[in-house]
């Protein structure tokens, strides 16, 4: 009887074992036909996750076919681009993040530089969206996802004093491909938008601490789910 006993709960351990494992696990899972969009507090988990978060070296400035005629607040930008002749000339950038926010600094090819200070708000919004582009993980859809931070514009140097006046307000965004959970590998790409009453513009590059095999499918896609 004693023996039974130990099986029994030697095998009771086990499947619970295998249950906490489970459940664990659908902690990250997504369901099909997913979307969902909240704001919620900039707690201590996310700003962990901004930690790990690493820039590429590379951004380009955001330009439709109207060129800079719908872009305020960077001349000096503009006027490095007329003497050019076009086509615009790359961007480096180099951003870091600390408990109060970040601090990006973006360079010409000939060596304009800005260089933005980004208080973190106390709170962000959280987009995802199953956009049905890929058959399914092991946890699910494999989500479109967004981390959106809104927040009053610290300051700005260099080319982009001019336009960094009372009132500027910026948006960083970083986005990707994942599931459930969030994980640093799961944002690939950033935007950063700057509006106010004497600036409106974006950059935008990659981060080199997301994975490399986000699916091409993904950017044409993106404007049926906004």
């Amino acid at each position: 009887m004693f023996k039974k006993a130990v099986v029994y709960s030697f095998g009771l351990l086990v499947t619970l074992s295998m249950l906490s494992g489970n459940i664990f696990a659908c902690a990250c899972c997504a369901e099909p036909g997913t979307r969902s969009e909240y704001t919620t507090k900039t707690d201590s988990f996310i700003r962990d996750l901004m930690k790990e978060i690493k820039f590429s070296d590379k951004a380009d400035l955001f330009m439709t076919e109207a060129g800079f005629d719908t872009i305020t607040g960077i001349d000096p930008i503009r006027k490095e681009d007329e003497q050019l002749g076009g086509p615009l000339v790359e961007f480096s950038t180099v951003g870091s993040f600390s408990t109060k926010g970040w601090l990006m600094t973006i360079k010409s090819g000939k060596g304009l530089s800005a260089t933005y200070n980004l208080p973190i708000p106390l709170k962000y919004t959280e987009f995802r969206v199953d956009i049905h582009d890929r058959k399914e993980m092991p946890l699910g859809p494999w989500l479109y996802k967004e981390i959106r931070f809104t927040g009053v514009l610290g300051s700005a140097t260099g080319f982009a004093k001019a336009g960094a006046v009372r009132g500027t307000k910026y948006e960083l965004v970083f986005s990707g491909r994942g599931v459930g959970c969030n994980e640093v590998e799961d944002f690939t790409h950033w935007r950063l938008d700057i509006d106010g009453p004497k600036a409106g513009y974006a950059f935008l590059g990659r981060l080199s601490s997301g994975r490399k095999d986000e699916p091409e499918s993904t950017s044409a896609k993106l404007d049926t789910v906004r």
